[in-house]
């Protein structure tokens, strides 16, 4: 079975090559975006098994980037994180399907045990009832 690839979008340099530096260094194949734009041109090629994303990008937000590919019939675990929390967004981020929604900063073992938690789930909607 080939690995997980877990892709990165944030506007944040410090943050994707952070989260890139903690995820490659336990084994996962990761990949970083600077947008939701970038993302979308790219991600048929990789295969995303889950998406770590910004709330507040320039451009299309994380939930926005969210919304899209559930509307073009690519559901992604996705995980959204943001500097600004907001209960408002939070509840519709998880109304929508959102896998988890932290809070920066967030400890990596909170960020690994979301990703765990998304990439297993992904696998038992794969396998059915």
């Amino acid at each position: 079975m080939p690995k997980p690839v877990i892709s990165i979008v944030d506007d944040d340099a410090s943050v994707r090559s952070g989260t890139m530096d903690l995820l490659t260094s336990l084994g996962y194949l990761a990949e970083e975006f600077t947008d939701a734009d970038e993302f979308l041109k790219a991600w048929r090629c990789h295969g995303t098994s889950c998406l770590i994303a910004d709330v507040q990008l320039r451009g299309m937000s994380g939930l926005d980037l969210y919304d899209r590919l559930v509307a073009s019939g690519r559901v992604v675990p996705t995980i959204l994180i943001t500097a600004f929390p907001d209960a408002k967004d939070r509840a519709r981020a998880l109304r929508a399907g959102v896998s988890f929604y932290l809070t920066k900063p967030f400890e990596p073992d909170e960020l690994l045990a979301c990703i765990r938690a998304a990439l297993a789930r992904r696998v038992r909607d794969a396998r059915g009832p």
